[in-house]
């Protein structure tokens, strides 16, 4: 319940921007398309796990319903429903900056893989040509991810933790063998980006986007290790849209 009403928070925040436009010059016009990109993502564990980002692709379906043209800006409602891989990958070295040998003889490394689906809801506000030419937009909003499944990358048995200057700087790898705990992910996730458009082809969007998780993927109550797990990612995505109606 906590959840839900968060992102109902979130959510109606934007609401001023809807009540505002609807005194703008009205508008009908629907588009769907495709979407895809990279992301890079990590986790904000506490206590901390030092990371380097982890790459992975996203891509999935788009709708758009503009709805209004209030002064100068292009009012609509976006949103998509996405496959993401994303998830962690560590850091590992020693006090001095140098890699972390293991017992096989080999330097550590550990990444996780964790894929869902995402469905990200915007407020799209977007200024230039509507019709024929370039604009840019601003787009924000909240997102769910629903866990579909994980994969663990390492080429260790037990990490190194020796206390001689040889093992890792950063101890803490209790979540190298924690499944994920929690299966919805939210949060809100903001972008900036372009577009150009033309009645005969369509609409080609470039977007930077990035997501703050609100939720963990592990429990954090006193009794769990973790105090907070929550998802951060980095998107770049191109988008193509093609018209089902426009306003005449």
């Amino acid at each position: 319940m906590k959840n839900i009403i968060k992102l109902l928070a979130v959510a109606l925040s934007f609401l001023p921007l809807t009540i505002a436009a609807q005194v703008g010059q009205h508008r009908n016009d629907l588009s769907v398309g495709v979407n895809g990109g990279y992301v890079l993502s990590n986790v904000g564990f506490d206590p901390k796990v030092a990371q380097d980002y982890h790459g992975g692709i996203t891509g999935g379906m788009s709708i758009r319903y503009i709805c209004e043209k209030y002064f100068n800006t292009i009012c609509s409602i976006y949103g998509e429903v996405n496959y993401a891989s994303i998830g962690w990958k560590e850091d590992i070295q020693t006090n001095t900056g140098g890699q972390v040998v293991n017992a096989n003889g080999v330097a550590e490394a550990y990444s996780r893989t964790i894929n869902y689906v995402q469905i990200p809801v915007f407020a799209h506000l977007a200024w230039g040509k509507e019709r024929k030419g370039w604009n840019f937009f601003f787009q924000a909003g909240p997102q769910i991810g629903l866990y579909l499944s994980e994969s663990t990358s390492k080429n260790y048995d037990s990490p190194n933790l020796a206390s001689d200057g040889t093992g890792r700087s950063n101890t803490t790898v209790a979540q190298e063998n924690m499944p994920v705990e929690k299966k919805f992910d939210y949060g809100i996730a903001a972008g900036l980006g372009a577009e150009w458009s033309n009645p005969r082809l369509g609409h080609f969007l470039l977007e930077a986007r990035y997501y703050y998780g609100l939720g963990n993927i592990y429990g954090n109550t006193k009794k769990d290790f973790f105090g907070k797990s929550n998802h951060g990612n980095i998107v770049i995505k191109a988008t193509y849209l093609f018209d089902i109606s426009k306003t005449k």
